[in-house]
């Protein structure tokens, strides 16, 4: 096993760990290790939400559930000799679910995943779900099962949902500057157009009081995705994956977090992906002015594993721009024909007895296919996504009688 540069005991908040994690983007946030380039480490994470969502029948904690306190990071860790303009190279070596000794907690043989309720973040159909849900999930080898949701069986592709390097000053000024002119436009919209700096929850790894209030005040909530990586959610990043990641500050400052056992494309209902605490084993190498060479100025780049679920038969679900609420037609908004290829799909679900929550997060959750399409017939974008067929204990394909529809339970809810 490579020795272990970031340990947590999952019976501990994350703040209490012997060196804690942080949940903020900024650059003068301490080094929790420093690692050599070409050599491979062993780092483990929290949960999300630091344990805040229990393995019961109650959605309630996903209904309460403080999202101040996300996304729990392990690091930052100064990766040796790295300098601004660098390409940080970071091989997925292997990743996990906590190992089955540790006691009844997320990523120990079990998951959650959960629609957020409009008012707490919402998801990408917060407008048709806007309630919280939640499903358990039960992980056996690579397969997992959930009691919410009955006759569907897969394969998960175990991924980080959020990794990336820390951002310089001038980039962290830029990021808080655009997104707060976002939410200027519609300052009080439910959920919000963006998350700017919050104090409340702020956990800033080892800074002193003094630090740990700057970066409270200015660090970068961790929600979306941005130039340096974050929160990209990519189900392919996973074991046999390889990133190349922007350097922006000395040592790079990378961290990494949000361990996911399985995922769709998409991650559609926010808290979409199968959570889980676990391990990551990662390489590091570095490609000295990098950034310039290969023009990796404004995303990272990535080479996906050749690991994935094998599914030979997809059923496809189509959907266009078009919002068949008030039958707007809107130009060529890739959004929303994704949007209604899953509404399409979930509609297709329920004729089997799935309730319209189960359907949905059989979408989050499941090695589902997202793609676009077309976007150059005017003025509708096309995209699609695939449902792998095999996931069902039964034949979910058109034809013979038509759908048999079953009881097929229904997911955690709130009271």
């Amino acid at each position: 096993m490579p020795d272990v540069i970031f340990s947590v005991d999952q019976s501990k908040s994350m703040t209490d760990q012997a060196v804690p994690g942080h949940n903020r983007w900024h650059p003068d946030i301490p080094a929790a290790a420093s690692v050599k380039p070409g050599a491979t480490y062993r780092v483990e994470c929290k949960e999300w939400t630091n344990g805040q969502i229990g393995n019961n029948d109650s959605a309630n904690d996903v209904r309460d559930v403080n999202l101040d306190f996300n996304h729990m990071l392990s690091g930052p860790f100064a990766i040796e000799g790295a300098q601004p303009g660098d390409l940080l190279v970071v091989d997925i070596v292997d990743i996990g679910p906590v190992p089955q000794t540790q006691g009844d907690y997320c990523g120990e043989g079990w998951g959650y995943s959960g629609i957020f309720s409009k008012a707490n973040g919402g998801g990408f159909l917060t407008d048709y779900y806007p309630d919280a849900y939640k499903a358990i999930w039960d992980f056996r080898g690579q397969e997992c099962t959930s009691r919410h949701i009955s006759g569907v069986r897969y394969t998960g592709i175990q991924h980080p949902g959020l990794a990336g390097t820390a951002p310089s000053p001038d980039l962290l000024a830029q990021w808080n500057r655009r997104e707060q002119a976002l939410i200027d436009t519609e300052p009080n919209r439910v959920p919000p157009l963006a998350i700017p700096p919050t104090i409340p929850g702020t956990l800033a790894g080892t800074a002193d009081e003094e630090l740990a209030e700057r970066v409270a005040r200015e660090g970068a909530r961790t929600v979306p995705p941005r130039e340096h990586g974050g929160n990209m959610d990519i189900m392919n990043f996973t074991r046999g994956s390889r990133v190349f990641y922007p350097v922006y500050v000395d040592g790079a400052m990378f961290s990494i977090g949000d361990l996911h056992f399985s995922q769709g494309d998409g991650e559609i209902n926010f808290c979409g992906a199968i959570e889980m605490g676990g391990f990551v084993d990662l390489h590091f190498e570095l490609i000295k002015g990098g950034m310039e060479t290969y023009g990796v100025t404004h995303n990272p780049i990535f080479m996906p594993s050749r690991v994935e679920p094998v599914y030979s038969e997809w059923l496809t679900f189509t959907g266009i721009s078009v919002d068949h609420r008030d039958d707007t037609n809107l130009y060529m908004d890739a959004t929303e024909a994704y949007r209604n290829a899953c509404l399409n799909a979930i509609s297709y679900l329920e004729k089997w007895g799935y309730t319209g929550e189960q359907a949905y997060l059989i979408l989050g959750t499941s090695p589902i296919q997202g793609r676009l399409s077309s976007v150059v017939d005017i003025p509708n974008a096309c995209c699609t996504v695939f449902l792998p067929t095999e996931i069902f204990d039964f034949d979910i394909r058109p034809g013979g009688k038509g759908p048999v529809k079953q009881d097929r339970g229904q997911v955690a809810v709130a009271s």
